[in-house]
């Protein structure tokens, strides 16, 4: 056994994902398409220790316990399964963005602990089974692994499901404005949202449209095509939060703020500069737009009244080994 670092972005959804077809193995009802965030990162380490009678967590400095440490141990259960041990581990975890609040925090957490945990335990896995291994800790995280554009390819909710690269990160330099609402965690989190989406009339209607939506956006992206992909991804972001919205119970992660960036980001397009919205399980609202406006997009966000920060971000790398090495 060994001890591994791991870094990974976390990663912001064109195409989203919002439902699974098979909620244990995390298989999405439908496929997605992201781009990594550069700049955003969570850092994990793990180190298997025979002497640990249990799983050993400490997440931003303080030790992690509850739900947050049964589900880390429920994954490292899938590595020792994978790698033959019984061995515990004790995994250090840092974000340099806020955690729960709908910018894809699991995402890269899950990412970078596959990473370091399947490297800590001596598995040499590919980077299609490091997306299937970090998809079973969090959906979306599956699309961190691999580099820039990502697609997560979902077929008949098979289980070897996982997200491939369609394009490098210096393939478009898009800019992610991350308008800051709110960066408290949120009340009902993506995992429980998730096992909502079903209860919506509208998710079977959202889910049998997506393949056109995703062939849309693919495109966009491959084309560089910004008008199209603008009005794909602000239409793939209100059918998600539709299904929300109107889910059993309802879940509404819209603050006054954020419906105030969208109105803003619409006029702007409007005028000629190129934006758009888009806004994951949570509040705060992800603008992206071309290099070319990116001053001028980000001084506008931070005059919005209500506007707490701007976390600005461009397309990044797949998850990264930091260091490997055996215990002292």
């Amino acid at each position: 056994m060994q001890f591994a670092a791991a870094h990974a972005h976390p990663n912001i959804a064109f195409i989203k994902y919002w439902g699974n077809c098979e909620a244990e193995a995390r298989i999405a009802a439908n496929g997605s398409i992201s781009m990594n965030l550069a700049g955003l990162y969570s850092r994990t380490s793990v180190e298997f220790d025979s002497a640990l009678r249990v799983d050993e967590l400490v997440l931003q400095d303080e030790p992690g316990k509850g739900d947050t440490l049964e589900r880390v141990s429920a994954f490292l259960d899938i590595v020792r399964q994978l790698s033959n041990t019984n061995t515990h581990a004790r995994v250090e975890s840092e974000n340099n963005f806020p955690m729960g609040a709908g910018i894809a925090s699991s995402a890269s957490a899950f990412a970078a602990l596959a990473v370091a945990a399947s490297h800590a335990a001596g598995l040499d896995l590919t980077e299609k089974q490091l997306s299937q291994l970090a998809r079973q800790g969090s959906g979306s995280a599956c699309r961190s692994i691999p580099s820039g554009f990502v697609e997560w390819q979902i077929s008949e909710c098979e289980a070897d499901s996982a997200a491939v690269s369609i394009a490098p990160p210096e393939h478009w330099p898009l800019v992610d404005h991350i308008a800051i609402v709110n960066q408290e965690h949120k009340l009902v989190g993506s995992t429980a949202g998730h096992d909502l989406a079903h209860t919506s009339i509208l998710q079977n209607s959202r889910v049998a449209d997506a393949p056109r939506r995703l062939e849309i956006c693919r495109r966009a992206i491959l084309q560089r095509d910004f008008e199209s992909l603008a009005e794909i991804i602000e239409l793939d972001c209100n059918l998600m939060h539709a299904v929300m919205m109107t889910s059993n119970p309802r879940l509404l992660y819209w603050e006054p703020t954020t419906l105030a960036v969208m109105e803003r980001v619409k006029a702007w397009r409007a005028e000629g500069f190129l934006a758009a919205y888009t806004i994951d399980a949570g509040p705060n609202v992800h603008v992206i737009c071309e290099a070319s406006h990116q001053a001028l997009i980000k001084e506008r966000l931070g005059g919005i009244f209500g506007v707490a920060q701007v976390i600005t971000a461009h397309p990044g790398g797949g998850a990264e080994l930091l260091s490997e090495m055996s215990p002292n």
